[in-house]
Order: structure tokens, then C-alpha cells, then sequence
């Protein structure tokens, strides 16, 4: 048991230091060596926890997701808020998060242009890391249309609606290298009121 334990501990280590490596150097600049050398240990230590360095950034950006699943749920789970208060708190909180890890949305980015050069779907890889996220967005529409809090509405077509405040979010960071998403911020609480009965 208390090597199990050991081994997560590294594993969480090595994850974490790896996501420094990848803010400094990029995807494409990062190395194992470099991920080794600043996690303390060989590439062959390495190479027993991961079998290259999109495995640990895949797993870094998973860790990094859970944390964001996690503050949504509790959002989600507020009894006391309205599900337009809800909608707009989880597209606050995502902007919010974004904007504190603007450095590592670089890396995202960098790391998709990346995969665009060879045989992978770059939209299928966002898609399976934001399917919960995109489902909890569906339930809480699903949710407030059924309470008579949000008007009849296309879930899908909503979602995607919805959705589209995240992509702007990332894209007006990344690309557009905005200093913070205020304007993104006002519009979104506005769309999200105009779905309110």
C-alpha cells in the first residue's frame, strides 16, 4: 500500500513539474530530459510513468480540468442560486481561471497548432477533455427550461451558444493576448440573461 502511495506521489510530482517545463519552453521546446532533470530523477525513473511528454502534458491538463470540474460542481450544487446565476457564475469561473493561467493557455495552444502537423483530430482532442464540461452546461439548461426559469430552447444549439464564451475566452487570451476578459465578461452575463423567461 505505501508503495502505491509513493508511486501517485511521484506520479503527481513529476506532473506538476512537467507543466512548469511546458509553461517555460512550450510544447515543442520541452524535452523529457527537461522534465526529468527538473523532477529529480532519470529518463529511465521517467519512462516507468509515462511513455512520452504528450502523455504528461495530456495528464497535466486533465489534472488542471478536475479542478475546474470540481469548483463547477460546487456552483452546480448551490441550491441557492438560480440557474441563470448558475450559468453565468460557471462561465465567470472558467474566465476567471483562464485569465490566472494565461501562461499555460500558451502551452494549450502551442501544443494544438502542434498536433495540427501531423494525423490528429485537434477538434476531437478539445472535444473529449470538454465533454463534461459541455454536459454540465446541457443539464443546467435541461434544468432551468424544466423549472420555467429559462425559456424553451434548442439544448444543443444553447450549449454550443454557451460554449462559445469559452472558446472566446481562450482565443481572445492566447491569440489576441488581451490583458483580461471584462468585455467577454459583460456580454456573457447578457446572453445568459436573454435565456431567463
Amino acid at each position: 500500500m505505501a508503495l502505491a502511495v509513493e508511486h501517485d506521489k511521484r506520479r503527481k510530482k513529476i506532473l506538476e513539474r512537467a507543466l512548469t517545463v511546458f509553461m517555460e519552453d512550450g510544447f515543442e521546446d520541452a524535452t523529457f530530459q527537461k522534465i526529468a532533470d527538473r523532477s529529480g530523477i532519470t529518463r529511465t525513473i521517467l519512462y516507468l510513468y509515462f511513455k512520452n511528454k504528450r502523455e504528461i502534458f495530456t495528464y497535466s491538463i486533465k489534472q488542471l480540468l478536475l479542478t475546474v470540474e470540481e469548483k463547477i460542481d460546487k456552483i452546480c450544487s448551490n441550491s441557492s442560486l438560480s440557474f441563470v446565476e448558475k450559468i453565468t457564475k460557471v462561465l465567470l469561473s472558467i474566465f476567471k481561471l483562464f485569465e490566472q493561467n494565461r501562461q499555460l493557455l500558451s502551452v494549450v495552444l502551442d501544443y494544438l497548432l502542434h498536433v495540427t502537423k501531423g494525423d490528429f483530430n485537434p477538434e476531437e482532442r478539445v472535444r473529449r477533455r470538454t465533454v463534461k464540461l459541455r454536459h454540465i452546461l446541457s443539464s443546467m439548461i435541461i434544468d432551468g427550461v424544466k423549472s420555467g426559469e429559462l425559456k424553451k430552447t434548442n439544448i444543443k444549439a444553447t450549449n454550443n451558444y454557451l460554449y462559445g464564451f469559452v472558446e472566446a475566452a481562450f482565443f481572445q487570451l492566447t491569440v489576441l493576448k488581451r490583458k483580461d476578459l471584462s468585455e467577454l465578461e459583460v456580454a456573457a452575463i447578457f446572453a445568459v440573461k436573454q435565456l431567463s423567461s
